[in-house]
């Protein structure tokens, strides 16, 4: 830290004497100059230090004060006294009349107030010089670490040139001028070594205060870190014509970024590009390689994901909105270009869209077509008592189940190619009947297994759901909120309930857990009779 041996001399000196009091204003200037922190700081630091010195020279029960005057350096030592109608402890206590004597500002005082009393300047020795350098240096490095943190911890999401201090087992040490940050061995690129003196670029990820003081984390394979980086090589992103909306990485490996212009005159993906390929170049040499693929974005959602499993060509695209799943079809022979090198392509795809993404070749397609076909006409045949032809059309028309048929209306049944209102009237009543009765059968099954009216009366569920609930042997609201929702919906996976409706339904079972048991109070009587 460079304190001057004028002041930590192993020898006796004398703290008032002019050049002890100059070469304490100086050392301190210095200290605040090189630490980047406030010279009033440090100037404390050395009053407590000179205090805690002190405290040693004159006893420890002496409440000590000390100032050192700012212009000249001069030091002046005092011990707080406490004014007392009848003193016991004369280190810590006095009389009115004894401040008075002191100082004749005191006699305004009363008793409970404060008052210094001066001391002599004295000798350091060496255990005191020891002491009040353990105190400075202490109280430094506290606001040292302080004025990292404040300086660092609004910095999170940028990008920051460091060089290698140190590297130990695999975790790498940057400086950063005023301060270090960690960039661990998982937030390593594979296979990328970096030796002392290096000059590395990274994304701080998190600044966090600990009790060594502030931790500051870096990252090169967080995703924000490509954002980052194609910030400063592309203008229109700089300037916020082109917007990177979603990342998705395989560090080191291949990545995928989707991005929007906001001027329609300008191509996103051409501008991310670059002139033969030289602003994409630029990040894909700071990556150590890793491949990149510039899709365009698009709101709908089987757009973007069409283009996101590109090179793959697709021939057939569904969307389950509720669960967030979307079935992609390919060619046979786009399969594995659709999957990728162990899944890649379809994984990073998923990850960029936020979509989970099922991949079927044409051939599974049709097979899985044919059988859902078939399952859903013999049920259909078997609930409503009809040959295979009107199944087939009724499946055909997009009716998935029995319920859907006795709440459909009576048009949409009549303009299916073959039937007339009769039939439609006919089918209904059928499909009525037969949902009265499965609900009738699912609620004798539910008494049985002893789910509880309770749960029944819920929000959200179904007879069926309150069956398959049994079953599992959740029967009361309480075995409800033991769940998670991933849980819940592996539980009833074909009640079609989305994560929300999941979450929804465990909070609505766990909300009596948090409410307040009410305390009636006794009665006035009622306390004075049990008294009597």
């Amino acid at each position: 830290m460079g304190f001057s041996p004028f002041f930590f001399g192993a020898n006796k000196i004398m703290l008032n004497k002019r050049a002890d009091k100059l070469e304490l204003l100086r050392i301190a200037e210095a200290v605040a100059l090189e630490k980047s922190i406030d010279k009033e700081l440090i100037i404390s630091s050395m009053e407590t230090g000179i205090a805690k010195a002190a405290k040693s020279k004159f006893g420890q029960d002496n409440e000590i004060k000390v100032l050192i005057n700012r212009d000249n350096g001069d030091i002046e030592i005092f011990r707080k006294l406490i004014i007392a109608e009848n003193p016991e402890n004369s280190n810590v206590e006095i009389n009115l009349e004894d401040a008075i004597v002191l100082n004749q500002t005191n006699k305004d005082k009363k008793v409970g107030d404060e008052v210094l009393q001066p001391l002599p300047s004295f000798d350091f020795g060496r255990i005191a010089a020891q002491t009040a350098k353990q105190v400075i240096v202490q109280k430094v490095r506290e606001a040292e670490r302080s004025r990292q943190y404040d300086e660092f911890k609004d910095r999170v999401g940028e990008i920051i040139n460091g060089i290698v201090k140190r590297v130990e087992f695999g975790n790498v040490t940057l400086d950063l001028g005023r301060a270090e940050a960690i960039l661990r061995r998982d937030e390593l690129l594979p296979r990328e070594s970096f030796r002392n003196g290096d000059r590395v670029r990274a994304y701080i990820y998190d600044v966090r205060e600990e009790s060594r003081g502030p931790q500051i984390f870096v990252s090169r394979t967080h995703p924000e870190f490509m954002k980052g980086m194609f910030k400063q090589e592309v203008p229109e992103i700089y300037d916020g014509i082109i917007e990177i909306k979603s990342v998705a990485r395989d560090p080191g490996s291949r990545a995928k970024i989707g991005v929007l212009s906001y001027d329609g005159s300008i191509d996103p993906v051409g501008a991310c590009v670059g002139m033969r390929g030289s602003r994409v170049q630029a990040v894909v040499g700071e990556l150590q390689g890793e491949k990149i693929d510039i899709i365009p974005w698009s709101d709908d959602p089987a757009t973007f994901v069409v283009n996101a499993l590109a090179p793959a060509e697709v021939s057939k695209v569904v969307l389950d909105e509720d669960q967030k799943r979307i079935e992609v079809v390919v060619p046979d022979e786009q399969l594995s270009l659709a999957i990728g090198r162990r899944g890649q392509n379809v994984r990073l795809a998923s990850i960029l869209s936020g979509w989970d993404i099922d991949i079927l070749t044409e051939a599974e397609e049709s097979e899985r077509r044919q059988e859902e076909f078939k399952t859903r006409s013999t049920a259909f045949m078997e609930a409503l008592d009809i040959d295979d032809v009107i199944a087939h059309l009724l499946v055909a028309e997009g009716f998935a189940s029995v319920q859907e048929i006795a709440h459909s209306s009576l048009s949409d049944l009549a303009q299916i190619e073959g039937f007339d209102e009769a039939i439609g009237e006919e089918l209904q009543s059928r499909a009525s009947a037969f949902s009265q009765a499965e609900q009738e059968s699912f609620l004798k099954r539910r008494v049985e297994l002893g789910v509880t009216d309770e749960l029944a009366e819920m929000n959200g569920m179904t007879p069926n759901m309150l069956v398959v609930l049994g079953e599992n042997q959740i029967k009361t609201i309480d075995d409800l909120g033991d769940l998670a929702s991933d849980e819940l919906m592996e539980m009833v996976p074909d009640s079609g309930l989305s994560i929300e409706d999941a979450n929804s339904i465990i909070m609505a079972a766990r909300a009596h857990w948090f409410e307040e048991p009410q305390i009636t109070d006794p009665s006035p009587e009622r306390s004075i009779d049990n008294e009597e």
